[in-house]
């Protein structure tokens, strides 16, 4: 079965190994423990592990455990009876009942008092809750999944969090790689959201320079994801011309990595509309003689192939071997390519875009919200 990611972006081998046991691990019904640096994508994967169980279909309930009051978070994990408290003007099912059937995400785990820690082992043990202020259980049918960026290890041996829960909830291990260990991930990410803003602005698609690149792939991230992800949109906002280059980046990132002339350099494939000359681009016809072209298959992949200009050069399976691909990240990359370069031309337009693709707007979105779900 086609392990569905959820709209998770990267062709790292860190973030390989963690998809191969989200595929083992997805149709069970087997307790799992994300555990990964703040802002590294935690959600996305949980989601993508319930979008891959046979409870896909079943409701998935995500509750942040650090964002709740510790004094209200009970209540909306097993709700409550009317009177249970003051305010409590009627009785309220929790998040526990509301995934009954499906999956629910505990995240920040790791903050939750050694209190409530109590009532958590016992759904895991004996599958059933009470709410609060009620005088009976309730059988619930849920996968507890669970996140933190803490070391729970630590915490158990700090006396913070219970060892006999900790055991329980890492039955399955999954844990996300921060960025600055996902290689070429970074660019591939940063040229995603880069478009994503620009067309959400309705503003002309921006390109990352090559020192830019290299800055930005030497930078630590260390607010992973989420801190790539709105520094693209802020560049989509003060940026004036189509090119980032060094002196759109702030202080902190240069300052950062150093010595600029002393980075390596970093592979970039543009989309073939922009990798070909300008003359090219605008009369091949001119160009008619069989001459050696590139033909970019991949992403990070170039072959070169000999070929009349402005012909099509299909790539072979040995180059797919060569290279690692299989035949879906192949297409995925290939079609992501195309709808990105007929957005660019289109500028943002989708129903132009859809036309220059030949496929329907509704189409186009759908394939626009698996991107970025």
């Amino acid at each position: 079965m086609e392990l569905n990611t959820s709209g998770i972006i990267g062709q790292s081998t860190s973030l390989a190994e963690v998809f191969k046991v989200l595929g083992k691990v997805a149709p069970t019904d087997s307790t799992v423990l994300v555990t990964g640096e703040s802002g590294t994508g935690k959600e996305l994967l949980v989601r993508a592990l319930h979008a891959n169980s046979r409870r896909a279909d079943k409701p998935f309930v995500p509750i942040n455990c650090g964002a709740i009051p510790k004094e209200l978070l009970e209540s909306e994990l097993f709700g409550h009876e009317k009177g249970a408290f003051t305010h409590a003007i009627r009785s309220r099912p929790g998040r526990f009942e509301m995934a009954d059937g499906g999956t629910i995400f505990l995240d920040e785990i790791g903050e939750m008092e050694l209190s409530l820690q109590v009532k958590i082992l016992r759904v895991l043990q004996e599958k059933e809750i009470e709410r609060v202020g009620g005088t009976g259980c309730k059988k619930v049918d849920v996968r507890i999944v669970a996140a933190t960026n803490r070391d729970l290890e630590a915490e158990v041996a700090a006396g913070r969090f219970r060892e006999d829960l900790y055991y329980r909830l890492n039955v399955i291990p999954l844990h996300l790689p921060p960025l600055r260990q996902r290689g070429n991930d970074v660019l591939l990410l940063a040229r995603h959201f880069l478009n994503h803003f620009c067309a959400k602005k309705e503003r002309n698609p921006m390109q990352l320079d090559d020192t830019t690149r290299r800055i930005l792939a030497a930078y630590a991230w260390p607010g992973n994801v989420r801190e790539l992800e709105n520094f693209m949109e802020r560049l989509s906002i003060l940026v004036d011309g189509d090119i980032v280059c060094m002196d759109d980046l702030p202080h902190k990132i240069l300052d950062h990595v150093g010595d600029i002339s002393l980075l390596p350099p970093v592979e970039e494939v543009l989309p073939e509309a922009e990798s070909q000359p300008q003359a090219e681009q605008e009369a091949p016809e001119q160009n008619a003689a069989a001459t050696p072209s590139e033909a970019p298959v991949a992403e990070g992949v170039t072959v070169l192939v000999s070929a009349p200009a402005g012909a099509f050069a299909w790539p072979t399976l040995g180059v797919l071997a060569q290279h690692g691909l299989n035949l879906k990240d192949f297409l995925d990359t290939v079609e992501s390519r195309l709808i990105d370069e007929a957005l660019a031309k289109a500028e943002g337009v989708k129903n132009q875009a859809a036309e220059l693709l030949g496929i329907k707007r509704t189409t186009l979105i759908e394939k626009l919200k698996k991107r970025t779900m």
